[in-house]
């Protein structure tokens, strides 16, 4: 009977242990959320869950002895005569807003030089003024009110942010390649993937992941993601849900985090989490541009002639009320490369063109104002390729980038494309 008793107190030792182990690993989040309990609160971009992710800052940005931390100004800009040519005027709800932007932009903010941060405050519009511009918003898809209530709402806090991720370890390189991921948080798995394979961050190299809050339908994972960030100091989170008519929102913030804390990258690739990039063969390939290709590149596979899709049972439906025009060439959002330079232009033409619902229409949308036109590149193949070639990793040597790929896929493919034995 001793012997039993001697068992059980053992158990429980052991058992009380590890609690204190875990609770331990939870401190530093403990004590973050209590610092952020002071912070004023700001409305998120859709209604939901309350926000209990902490802010992690995990480091400061390494910069020379005296060298002061600056804030960024927005560059000068031109909207391209051609862009304002495209976009037909016409009774759509977001034709209508572009061209009033366009109005602003040429009768006011242009001539006075005035900020057009200033003047967007995070002002839900009402349903009512939504119907008297959009006279059937009553067959829009509900996912449709969430955005178009929020259009206006262009600043959500970031929650999770790293200050210091394209600072170089001398503190003299510059970071030459950012790898840009889309992800939500549940993907972790994807995540981790990437991580291991062609995202692992090298010389010059750093690689971020993209995120919002959990979806209103989906159980909050925030106390994960804020020890994910701490662990691989890699996350970048705001407040607002992540959905997928929140991606346009995601692209225009990250625009934002780029010139606070990485505006000196000298090329960003962007691109979903489920997708299997060429690391070295993206790095060969940048290095290989003249000078005049390298400071204007915008590249991938391009999108030529698309126009929107009107069943609305197609995730990409776009309502005629809604906007009415052709889209201009643009990289499929899958993944895609540009230069950094083009940063300070882009985020500040995007405040001249409206949110609309596909993210890298939108983008294309804002490399067009700005004179830069896409350009088709063979090896990114973002609507992935033969079936029979998909597992093989010679095919693969060849490739920039394929889309799309599991997690278990990405790790085969990786080893089996750095194989010894591999001969292609």
């Amino acid at each position: 009977m001793k012997r039993k008793y001697m068992k059980l107190l053992i158990v429980a030792l052991v058992s009380s242990f590890c609690v204190a182990i875990f609770f331990s690993k939870l401190k530093d989040v403990e004590h973050t959320q209590r610092d952020l309990a002071k912070i004023p609160s700001v409305p998120a971009v859709t209604p939901g869950k309350p926000t209990t992710v902490p802010v992690v800052m995990n480091t400061k940005p390494k910069r020379k002895p005296n060298q002061k931390l600056m804030s960024f100004e927005l560059s000068a800009l031109t909207i391209s005569e051609t862009f304002r040519k495209d976009i037909p005027k016409n009774g759509a709800f977001w034709n209508r807003k572009l061209h009033s932007f366009l109005r602003q932009f040429d009768s006011t903010d242009n001539q006075t030089h005035k900020d057009p941060r200033d003047k967007f405050k995070c002002q839900p519009e009402s349903f009512e003024l939504l119907q008297t511009n959009i006279q059937d918003i009553h067959s829009y898809p509900p996912l449709y009110g969430d955005f178009l209530r929020g259009m206006e709402c262009r600043d959500p806090p970031l929650l999770i942010g790293q200050p210091g991720k394209c600072s170089s370890d001398s503190g003299d390189d510059q970071i030459f390649l950012l790898f840009a991921i889309k992800s939500i948080p549940r993907h972790f798995e994807r995540r981790q993937a990437i991580r291991e394979t062609w995202g692992r961050e090298r010389h010059q190299v750093r690689t971020v992941f993209l995120l919002g809050r959990s979806s209103e339908d989906d159980p909050s994972l925030d106390k994960l993601v804020s020890y994910e960030a701490q662990q691989f100091q890699d996350l970048l989170v705001w407040d607002f849900h992540d959905s997928f008519y929140n991606l346009t929102l995601k692209e225009h913030v990250f625009f934002k985090w780029m010139l606070e804390s990485c505006p000196d990258v000298s090329f960003v690739f962007k691109g979903d989490d489920d997708v299997f990039a060429n690391t070295q063969a993206i790095l060969d390939y940048l290095k290989s541009l003249k000078p005049e290709e390298s400071t204007a590149l915008y590249t991938g596979q391009v999108i030529f002639d698309a126009s929107p899709l009107r069943d609305p049972k197609i995730k990409y439906y776009v309502p005629q009320s809604f906007y009415e025009g052709p889209y201009p060439p643009y990289a499929g959002g899958g993944g895609f490369l540009f230069s950094g330079n083009l940063l300070p232009s882009l985020y500040h033409v995007s405040f001249y063109i409206p949110f609309f619902p596909i993210d890298d229409v939108y983008t294309g949308l804002c490399f067009k104002a700005i004179g830069i036109n896409a350009v088709k590149h063979n090896s990114f193949r973002t609507f992935d390729i033969r079936e029979q070639d998909r597992e093989n990793p010679c095919v693969h040597k060849d490739l920039l980038l394929v889309h799309q790929r599991d997690p278990q896929q990405t790790m085969r493919l990786w080893r089996n494309m750095h194989s010894d034995m591999l001969t292609c």
